[in-house]
């Protein structure tokens, strides 16, 4: 049971407005004298079927008991919560979470009741954030969590970088980073990040009589700007480009994770438990078939794919896409993409079952990023979804069946979170982390800070002979 003060915290609304919803029984309670208590499982039914504490501009106060010996995380833009499970199950406990979609938030809320929820950062101060959180003024934090909108650095949108509203809120994180001063901070983005610029001028613009180029405009400027500032605050740091495979993940998906720490010197990279070929002693990697082989098909919840799909589908096993049809097919089912460039292998793509999924989207039956399932004639499913991000089977995803799977394909994979955080906690307790060097942790070439401060530099050289 809750007092009146206590459900009006968690509900972001006024003492008389909870009393008021008591009188008209919109939730369970009972007066007892002058006052009111509040069935806590009716204050959660309420709300689930409202608003109440989910918009996006309301903050959410936890009433979490601080568990004994437990490291403290904050965690930003944290989605359906991927990374902070993942993070939870190493061994830490995350007090704060903050999320604008309201989905995500209802999702949130719907698993973490007592955890202290915010929205937009940029409309919080370091100080009013640990307010939220419980935390004192001056009390330690060990970790600070966050993975920044990323289509403003995505290869595949304008690469707007910094110009875009999402790349703003950006640096805003740097700044509540370096605001709050955590002992560890982690920062999860995309593969563009590395090559985005902090400012863009177009092609069609760049020559002798147009702006003065700079450091600013070169591909990767706006992650050195980015790291400047966490160096200029005290923070050593690296950075790689990690596949999720490697670290249990039936998954290939790869994501910049950059490890900041206040305390220490630059940290090790993180230790792969997983690798393709089970190579250097590792596991090999898991398999799609591993992660949902024993889920029933009667119980999965999934979008469908149109007949003039199928039609393809039908054609093709597990493993194949539209390669794999007659020529004839394949001209009639690509239409004029057939003549186009690119590799165009997520078209018309059923899933192996023996090897990894491919990186999960937000929509999995769009036609140039189809998941098909391995032999059923049907996208992949929420649950299917969910295995393959490695949340927990009893995690609820809120929402409607579109922002189930926008929330889950967003999300951080959970063991890639379960990584990050045994890693931290290696290093705080002092032992030994295990290196690999030559270790491919992802299919791309030079993705680690040393390398990439290397080619950044000898950009920005070519540049200023050019000037």
């Amino acid at each position: 049971m809750l007092s009146v003060s206590e459900a009006a915290l968690k509900l972001n609304l006024s003492v008389q407005q909870v009393r008021n919803l008591c009188r008209d029984g919109k939730v369970k309670s009972e007066k007892i004298g002058s006052t009111w208590i509040i069935d806590e499982k009716s204050l959660e039914k309420f709300i689930d079927n409202s608003n109440c504490g989910v918009a996006e501009d309301r903050a959410f106060y936890g009433f979490q008991p601080r568990e004994k010996g437990k490291p403290i995380a904050l965690s930003f833009f944290s989605g359906a919560m991927g990374l902070d499970i993942g993070l939870e199950k190493a061994g830490f406990q995350t007090l704060l979470a903050s999320e604008i979609d309201k989905a995500c938030r209802k999702t949130i809320l719907k698993n973490r009741p007592n955890i202290a929820l915010v929205g937009d950062i940029s409309n919080y101060s370091p100080s009013q954030i640990r307010f939220v959180a419980g935390l004192d003024p001056k009390e330690e934090i060990d970790l600070v969590v966050g993975g920044p909108p990323c289509q403003a650095f995505s290869t595949a949108g304008k690469r707007k970088g910094f110009e875009d509203e999402r790349g703003n809120v950006f640096l805003t994180f740097i700044d509540m980073v370096i605001g709050l001063n955590p002992r560890f901070a982690v920062i999860e983005n995309v593969r563009g990040l590395l090559s985005a610029p902090l400012t863009h001028i177009p092609h069609k613009d760049r020559n002798a009589e147009s702006l003065f180029f700079d450091e600013r405009n070169l591909a990767g400027g706006a992650l050195k700007f980015a790291i400047d500032k966490l160096k200029s605050a005290g923070y050593s740091l690296n950075f790689n480009l990690y596949n999720a495979a490697n670290f249990g993940t039936p998954q290939k998906r790869e994501r910049v994770i950059i490890l900041c720490s206040r305390d220490t010197e630059k940290l090790p990279y993180l230790e792969p438990t997983h690798s393709e070929d089970a190579e250097a002693g590792l596991e090999a990697w898991n398999t799609f078939r591993a992660a949902v082989s024993d889920l029933r098909e009667e119980e999965q919840e999934h979008l469908n794919f149109p007949e003039k799909r199928l039609r393809y589908y039908r054609r093709l096993s597990a493993g194949q896409n539209w390669r794999n049809l007659p020529t004839e097919l394949q001209k009639e089912a690509m239409g004029a993409s057939y003549y186009s460039g690119g590799g165009k292998t997520g078209f018309l793509r059923r899933i192996n079952w023996d090897e990894p999924s491919p990186t999960l989207v937000t929509h999995p039956a769009m036609p140039a990023t189809d998941l098909c399932h391995p032999e059923q004639n049907r996208p992949l499913s929420v649950q299917e979804y969910k295995r393959v991000q490695q949340f927990p089977d009893d995690w609820e995803i809120t929402g409607t069946l579109l922002e189930k799977y926008k929330q889950i394909g967003n999300a951080v994979p959970v063991g890639l979170g379960l990584a990050v955080g045994r890693h931290l906690l290696k290093v705080i307790k002092g032992e030994e982390i295990r290196s690999y060097p030559g270790f491919r942790y992802s299919r791309y070439s030079n993705t680690d800070e040393v390398s990439w401060e290397r080619e950044f530099l000898g950009r920005l050289e070519k540049l200023m002979l050019e000037a």
